[in-house]
């Protein structure tokens, strides 16, 4: 984390949503929104007592499939000429420390998914690549959370959403960190403690940058959204039980818990 990096944060106290700056241990409590932050009000927070909520509250999450070099490589999939994504619903989101539940319809495995994730700090539509990042507010931790039978189930006809949009299983935060070099980061994932996952955000086919200006042709990003800018190697199904945790050094640890009540 550089000196210029902030960690936003988004937790509920008495009832009502409020934002905070992490220092430590400790959430500096501020007027006003993420996107209009206000001044320090004195008051904070315990980390370790915090009741945490996604710290945005996106209208979409878009999610990028085979944007990592090192796994197309390792399954033969040929590098995409554009980038390759699906959606996630609202209905979907789960914040840091919130359970991953298991799913009421489907009793195969579940997969998780460690990623950054791209927030949208201002509207874009039609940008460049140039412009892209002044729309980008920060980034955050996703664990994309797949129903793995699914996606073929039926050979007609690929199942991604609803594989990847059970209650719970669009999992990201604990923070939004701003003021980062995203070519800098590495995404680390841990499943009860031991690392599964390890890769450099420079792996990616698309940059952050190129997939805001690419998705932004399509479809109008707007404050909160996220992109979730895909995975690499080592993606494995959970156990019930199973502490999964998205560790990027500058951003910090998105840990939840999976096989919860069902959904």
């Amino acid at each position: 984390m550089t000196a210029a990096t902030t960690l936003w944060a988004r937790i509920e106290l008495a009832g009502r949503p409020r934002i905070g700056t992490v220092d430590g241990e400790t959430i500096r409590l501020h007027e006003g929104t993420l996107f209009d932050p206000g001044p320090a009000t004195g008051e904070s927070v315990a980390v370790a007592e915090a009741h945490w909520l996604t710290p945005t509250e996106p209208t979409k999450m878009v999610a990028l499939w085979n944007n990592f070099r090192a796994a197309a490589e390792k399954n033969g999939w040929a590098i995409p000429a554009e980038p390759l994504f699906f959606l996630k619903a609202p209905s979907s989101y789960a914040a840091h420390g919130e359970p991953i539940r298991a799913p009421r319809s489907y009793d195969g495995r579940v997969a998780y998914e460690g990623e950054l994730g791209i927030v949208i700090g201002k509207t874009c539509r039609a940008v460049s690549a140039v412009d892209a990042a002044d729309h980008i507010l920060g980034y955050t931790c996703v664990n994309d959370v797949t129903a793995l039978e699914l996606l073929n189930r039926d050979p007609t006809f690929p199942q991604w959403t609803r594989a990847k949009n059970f209650d719970t299983f669009g999992v990201f935060g604990p923070v939004v960190a701003t003021g980062l070099d995203p070519s800098t980061l590495t995404v680390r994932t841990l499943v009860n403690g031991r690392e599964r996952q390890n890769y450099p955000v420079t792996d990616m086919v698309f940059s952050p940058a190129e997939l805001v200006s690419r998705i932004s042709q399509d479809m109008t990003l707007v404050p909160g959204d996220v992109i979730a800018c895909g995975t690499s190697l080592g993606v494995l199904p959970m156990k019930p039980g199973t502490v999964v945790e998205v560790a990027i050094d500058g951003i910090g640890v998105l840990r939840n818990v999976f096989g919860g009540q069902p959904a």
